[in-house]
């Protein structure tokens, strides 16, 4: 699939570059390499459902030339469609920021916003890329009278953001105002800001099983939310590259479900992880940034050289296979989801160890 994309970007930089008479030499003589060169890339949500596969939402990513990438504001949620839903399941959804009147997911006095996810080339041809939003986490099998009744964690402000200025130089940070996180009391409550770590949360498994005798008063999840550092603990396509240097960031939630029957026998343990603003930078081992100057370091969102936007997707475990093919590579905040359907990884429940922060 590698090298699909890396065909396909180039034959349609190529075709925009010589519809514009005069302006191919330009723009190929100030193009950052495409392979090899400084690149940035930001996602807004990602899953891995067990061991079954990952529903990858689309990424942004940064141009050949100064500009940016943006994720359109229509994306407000994960899963959005019923092909996401077949493979990240039926019971949970991400808000990401926006909401209407009747379906606000959030403690009172977080408003609506949309989300600021873009992947830039600044006009000194650094990298740069931002996630912005707040986030909730909504088990829909909880059945409340209201969206926020079903809410169990929230990311307010949550902020992710990486630089990559010089070899010695790359930075990434991420922070949050507040996270929320529904108590043993039932109440949605400020947990901090630094993460979390909590066993017994009341949240079912992303997906059942049919006939499954499930109970929701004896199922619980243990939730740890933390820092990416590293750009392996991205979910991520295989467009989405590095670097000889490379900065990560983003937020991490790792949930671990013990399943069980009234009689409170486990079932079965399900696992899923979720990064949400997701983003990183890469240049090469002797990049050196051009002197500033223009209009502004990557602040006129400008037609990428390459597609902008690394197609929706996920790559399930067993059809690692280089040909196959994905639809809509070329399309700006477009994709689809690519993935095995959403079965749980079964196991026997295993003690797993939690810290309290």
């Amino acid at each position: 699939m590698t090298r699909f994309v890396t065909k396909l970007a180039a034959a349609t930089a190529a075709f925009a570059l010589a519809s514009v008479p005069g302006l191919a030499s330009a723009q190929t003589a100030q193009a950052v390499d495409e392979k090899t060169g400084p690149v940035s890339f930001a996602n807004v949500a990602s899953v891995r459902i067990g061991n079954s596969g990952s529903l990858i939402t689309e990424t942004q990513r940064s141009p050949l030339t100064p500009g940016q990438s943006k994720l359109s504001p229509d994306r407000t949620v994960v899963p959005r469609d019923e092909g996401e839903r077949k493979t990240f399941g039926g019971n949970w959804d991400v808000n990401l920021g926006r909401y209407g009147a009747s379906a606000n997911p959030y403690p009172a006095g977080i408003a609506s916003r949309d989300h600021n996810v873009l992947a830039a080339l600044q006009q000194t041809t650094v990298p740069t890329a931002v996630a912005e939003s707040n986030y909730a986490l909504i088990d829909n099998g909880r059945g409340g009278a209201k969206p926020a009744d079903n809410t169990v964690l929230v990311l307010e402000g949550a902020k992710s953001a990486v630089d990559c200025t010089s070899p010695g130089k790359p930075t990434s940070s991420t922070s949050v105002a507040k996270i929320w996180v529904r108590d043993e009391s039932g109440a949605l409550k400020p947990s901090g800001a630094s993460g979390v770590d909590v066993k017994g949360l009341k949240l079912g498994p992303v997906s059942t099983v049919q006939a499954e005798n499930l109970s929701k008063e004896k199922t619980s999840s243990d939730l740890t939310v933390s820092r990416v550092t590293a750009f392996d603990q991205l979910i991520r396509q295989d467009g989405w590259r590095n670097g000889d240097v490379t900065a990560a960031a983003g937020w991490k939630l790792e949930i671990v479900t013990h399943v069980r029957d009234a009689a409170g026998k486990d079932l079965r343990e399900a696992r899923a992880t979720i990064v949400l603003g997701g983003v990183s930078c890469s240049i090469p081992k002797n990049f050196v940034a051009k002197p500033a100057g223009g209009t502004g370091p990557g602040a006129a969102p400008e037609q990428p050289a390459v597609p902008g936007t690394v197609p929706a997707g996920g790559i399930p475990p067993q059809t690692a296979d280089t040909t196959r093919t994905v639809v809509g590579l070329g399309l700006l905040g477009g994709g689809i989801v690519i993935g095995a359907a959403a079965m749980l990884l079964y196991r026997r429940r295993k003690p797993v160890p939690v810290r309290e922060k």
